[in-house]
């Protein structure tokens, strides 16, 4: 299913896709074996998915797949306990700090390539504030979700912090460099965490 900005997921699916990602990380500050999950979760479908976990507003860990998430429960579980123990820009989260953590989870519509030839060229496609972008060229890869523009609002800044993501230069441009565009549907806790 091709998802779009304005794709609503029935509420009850999103507290359960939520649930499942706290239930994941419990059991693994626990060290307990995750929970099982069910196969699917109504009105819900992805091609990706990512998890991110904020503490006090704060990046405290996000890990994701862009696309073949297989099922989505799974993957949402998946991702939940790689962004608490196994983001490499992080130590592992701590007990003390997961009853602080917000959850939030991103459903990915499928990666489209963006035709570009020129750097203008690509920053006249991106549509800020809806579009995830992709960015890869030999060993250099990297995305940003579409709420990242929430920070950097303008396209360039925005492909600038991406080309510096991926280890390269902010104002590299090459014809090797490949782009591909998602959207997404957030699903976020609310600011007291655990609800």
């Amino acid at each position: 299913m091709a998802l779009s900005a304005c794709t609503e997921l029935p509420r009850e699916g999103g507290r359960e896709l939520l649930q499942l990602a706290r239930e994941a990380i419990q059991a693994g500050l626990d060290g307990a074996p995750a929970p099982p999950v069910p196969d699917s979760v109504p009105g819900a479908d992805a091609s990706g998915v990512f998890v991110t976990l904020k503490l006090e507003g704060k990046l405290r860990g996000c890990i994701g797949v862009t696309e073949n998430a297989g099922p989505l429960p799974r993957a949402v579980q998946e991702c939940a306990l790689g962004a608490a123990f196994r983001d490499p820009r992080f130590p592992p989260l701590g007990a003390e700090e997961f009853p602080r953590v917000r959850i939030s989870i991103s459903l990915l519509s499928p990666p489209s390539p963006v035709a570009a030839d020129s750097r203008a060229g690509l920053l006249a496609q991106l549509v800020p504030g809806e579009d995830g972008l992709i960015l890869e060229e030999g060993r250099h890869r990297a995305t940003f979700l579409p709420q990242v523009w929430e920070q950097l609002p303008q396209p360039e800044e925005f492909l600038r912090h991406l080309l510096l993501k991926a280890g390269l230069p902010g104002d590299y441009w090459s014809p090797g460099l490949r782009f591909e565009r998602y959207r997404g549907v957030s699903l976020a806790e609310p600011d007291t965490p655990g609800r």
